[in-house]
This record gives structure tokens, C-alpha cells and sequence, in this order.
């Protein structure tokens, strides 16, 4: 009987070899594909500096919000430097406000068209007051709209002294309100273009109030403003305008009482350029006098250095 032989020592040793070299090659396989996912083709996320996609986002969000506080603030110094541009430009015309407002009326013209010629060549936007019913009133008038001059109508009113010749024109207390208005409408249609109306002595009818508040009411309805001339320190002429709502000023020097007397209107054009520059406005009266303009010419050389704007009156009017 043959023996059994037990298997040779080699052929075992080859089987665990295959066995190994199997769980060996089983181990690589998994390693690959261990690695292969994590660091391979098969990866989702490619990560940058060893972040996560949170990280990531959270960097790029802060980015974002870095930027637009930059952008922000750069609206912010733009937005500033634009103010403060508009600030320097109404600082500029707030200094070129500040001037001294100063309008001129010159009154009683209408009867020399020489004189009115010689007023129309200051050098400066003068008022034209023309009183009504003279032989040149409406020439006048026109001669200083085409000048470019604001014209009024200097309005004859009643005065104190009963001595003197009525003035052509002239308002009085004792018309009937048809004859007061009618004489007011020649008046106004004896000086074409007359955007206002300043009173020629009225040193009677100013202080009447029923008379200036039926000359206010008419006045308003034609949208004419009023300067009083202030030939009574009891006039109620102004405060009556205002209390219709018209726009209204007050004469504050007069030029030339003394009208030959050169020193004298100087001395008043001093006067009133002091008032302008204290409260910021003034308006002076005067008269075609050869002295007055003369004056004048050499006193309108001297206001852009004092800091005068000579205005038409209009602008003074509240």
C-alpha cells in the first residue's frame, strides 16, 4: 500500500506567496484609489492655500465687501470734493453778494433832452424819473428804455405850499376819484415803458392816507412799484404800498439840495455810499444838473473799489 505523501514544503510556499502578492496588489489598489479621489480626476474641489470652499467663499465675500467699502468711500470723497466745489462757488457769489447795492434815481426829466442826454452818458445803469405832460416826456422815456435804463413816472402830488403853480399832472386832495384816476392814467401814458412810480414834492397828498390808498390800489392793479421820495418825514406812502402789497422802497439821500455846490453833492454821494455799505442797499435822488452829473461821473468811477454795484431800482424794491 502506497503512502500518502504530504503536500512538498515548495508548493505551499507558492501558494502563500500568490496569496500575498494578491493582498498586496489589493493594498495598492486601494491606495491608487484613495488617492485618485482625494488628489485625482475624481476630486470636486480644487482648493487653494489648504482652505476649504467655505473658507474660500468667506475670503472672496470679505474681497467683495473690501471693495465696495473702497468704492463707497470713493463716492464718499468724490461726492465731498463736489460739495465742497459748490461750496467755494456759492461762497464766491456769496462775497459777490455782500456789494453794496446802490440805485440813482435822477428825477424832473422830460423838459431838456440835452440834459437827458448828458445822464444817459454815465457810465452807469442809472433810474430815469420822468415827469409827465413835457415837451420831451415820452422822447425822454424812450431814449432811456433804448439805453437800457428803468424809466418811472415822476408823479406830481399835491404840496404843502399853496403858493406855488400846480405842476402839470398833479395829484390832489380835492379830485373826485374819477379825476384823480383819470389824471393818473395821462400821467402814465405821457411816459411809455414806466415800470414804477416816485412822487414829485406830495408833500401834502403823502401824508393823506385815503388819497395813497386809492393811488396804492391803482397802482398795484397796473403791477407798478412805488418809491416814496420822501418829501414828508409824515408820509404814509410807502407803509400804505406795503399794506397793499406793492413792491416799495424809500429814498434815503437826496444829492442835491444845493445843486450848484460840488462840494456839497459830494459830500452827500459820501453819505450815501457809508448807508450802502452799513446796511447793504441805498438809493439816492438827484437831478439833471450840470454839478449832479459831473459829481456823479467822478463818484461812479470810485464804486467797484469801495465795493458799490450801482443797480436799476427795481432790484432795491421789496
Amino acid at each position: 500500500m502506497a503512502k500518502k505523501q504530504l503536500p512538498s514544503k515548495g508548493r505551499s510556499r507558492g501558494k502563500g506567496s500568490r496569496y500575498e502578492r494578491n493582498v498586496m496588489i489589493g493594498i495598492v489598489v486601494a491606495a491608487l484609489a484613495i488617492a485618485l479621489t482625494l488628489w485625482g480626476p475624481l476630486r470636486t474641489y480644487r482648493f487653494t492655500d489648504g482652505k476649504k470652499p467655505a473658507q474660500q467663499a468667506e475670503k472672496k465675500q470679505d474681497a467683495v465687501d473690501r471693495d465696495a467699502k473702497k468704492s463707497e468711500k470713493k463716492d464718499k470723497t468724490a461726492g465731498a470734493e463736489k460739495r465742497d466745489a459748490r461750496a467755494v462757488k456759492k461762497g464766491d457769489a456769496a462775497g459777490a453778494d455782500r456789494r453794496a447795492l446802490v440805485a440813482i434815481v435822477i428825477d424832473d426829466l422830460g423838459q431838456d433832452l440835452k440834459a437827458a442826454r448828458e445822464v444817459l452818458s454815465l457810465p452807469a445803469r442809472v433810474t430815469f424819473s420822468v415827469m409827465p405832460g413835457l415837451p420831451n416826456s415820452r422822447k425822454v422815456a424812450e431814449l432811456a428804455k433804448q439805453g437800457n435804463h428803468e424809466v418811472l413816472l415822476h408823479l406830481p402830488m399835491e404840496y404843502r405850499s399853496r403858493n406855488g403853480k400846480p405842476a402839470p399832472g398833479m395829484l390832489r386832495s380835492d379830485m373826485t376819484p374819477m379825476d384823480f384816476l383819470n389824471t393818473l392814467t395821462e400821467n402814465l401814458n405821457s411816459v411809455p415803458g414806466a415800470v414804477g412810480v416816485n412822487n414829485h414834492e406830495g408833500s401834502a397828498l403823502t401824508e393823506n392816507t385815503e388819497a395813497m390808498k386809492f393811488l396804492m390800489a391803482e397802482l398795484k392793479a397796473r403791477e407798478l412799484f412805488f418809491l416814496d421820495s420822501l418829501t414828508s418825514s409824515k408820509s404814509v406812502a410807502y407803509a400804505t404800498a406795503k399794506e397793499f402789497g406793492l413792491k416799495a422802497g424809500k429814498r434815503d439821500v437826496f444829492l442835491d439840495n444845493d445843486s450848484d455846490n460840488a462840494e456839497s453833492i459830494r459830500k452827500q454821494l459820501d453819505e450815501l455810499s457809508h448807508i450802502a455799505k452799513q446796511r447793504g442797499r441805498a438809493v439816492g435822488i438827484g437831478h439833471p444838473h450840470p454839478a449832479t452829473v459831473k459829481e456823479l461821473r467822478t463818484w461812479i468811477a470810485t464804486t467797484a473799489e469801495q465795493g458799490i454795484e450801482i443797480v436799476p431800482l427795481s432790484r432795491l424794491m421789496q
